[in-house]
């Protein structure tokens, strides 16, 4: 076989795994989308339940991006900057939500702060009570979004060129200037990236807020949750909850390349007027 045909039968392998890839993923999400007529989806969205599934979801996410953002950017650009002993180690660390069955990381949330657990204990003595509370839903969110944030700043951190940093220090400007007006701005594009990867699986998550903060409708049921309990009641019902995840979702991921492409689109407009 000549060269040319190698390359073309090459590339029509790639074509049809990209299609037969491509078609797995897109049919269930259009068959969810088509499942039920656009015209009842309000009314199906509307009902106190799912409407306080909306707000739970919406409160704990906001709560928990906030403490993802506050307390893991300047972490991940502490490990991605800094060379120690042990660092392999604690990436790792930061990693095993990521690859931990869901259910485990809700028991290990339980055996942590429960009221036998080392920080539970404690608390339970001072008369907080977390699991099973709208505590207990943020720190399960946190917990299993937290890794997508922390992985992406720390490469987004580690990929900026140390002289750039090094000439700013070399300029009288102290760490946190140097963090605020060069590091954040050139890791911009690979933090938004982490944060909606992180604000999408918060939304998403299910197993480990089942078993730490369990599904108390209006206190700790989110929408995952919500699809859960309505699934035996109205698959109708359980379906509109998961276009509307789905939507939301989509939405994240969109807005989060929205700067990117508009740069993308700017890059490109600048070369075909040079040309």
């Amino acid at each position: 076989m000549s060269t040319r045909r190698r390359n073309q039968a090459f590339l029509a392998a790639c074509v049809l795994a990209a299609v037969v890839l491509i078609a797995f993923l897109a049919i269930p999400l259009i068959a969810l989308v088509t499942s039920v007529a656009p015209g009842r989806l309000p009314g199906l969205l509307t009902s106190p339940q799912t409407l306080d599934a909306v707000r739970v979801t919406a409160e704990a996410n906001l709560i928990a991006d906030a403490l993802i953002l506050l307390f893991g950017t300047p972490a991940a650009y502490l490990i991605a900057r800094r060379s120690f002993a042990g660092r392999r180690a604690l990436i790792t660390l930061i990693e095993l939500p990521l690859v931990l069955p869901p259910a485990v990381a809700g028991i290990a949330l339980i055996v942590a702060f429960g009221p036998n657990g080392p920080f539970g204990g404690a608390l339970a003595s001072a008369g907080l009570t977390i699991p099973f509370t709208e505590v207990a839903v943020v720190l399960a969110v946190t917990f299993v979004a937290a890794p997508f944030y922390l992985r992406s700043a720390i490469s987004a951190f580690a990929a900026i060129d140390g002289h750039c940093l090094d000439a700013a220090r070399t300029l009288g400007a102290g760490r946190l200037r140097v963090f605020r007006k060069i590091a954040l701005p050139l890791s911009a594009e690979g933090l938004r990236s982490g944060w909606a990867l992180a604000f999408a699986r918060g939304v998403g998550e299910f197993g480990a807020t089942l078993v730490f903060a369990g599904s108390v409708a209006g206190v700790t049921q989110t929408l995952p949750l919500a699809v859960y309990a309505e699934l035996p009641v109205s698959l109708d019902s359980a379906i509109a909850i998961g276009i509307l995840l789905l939507a939301v979702s989509a939405a994240i991921l969109l807005l989060s390349k929205l700067p990117h492409l508009w740069t993308d689109s700017k890059s490109q407009s600048a070369t075909s007027s040079a040309i």
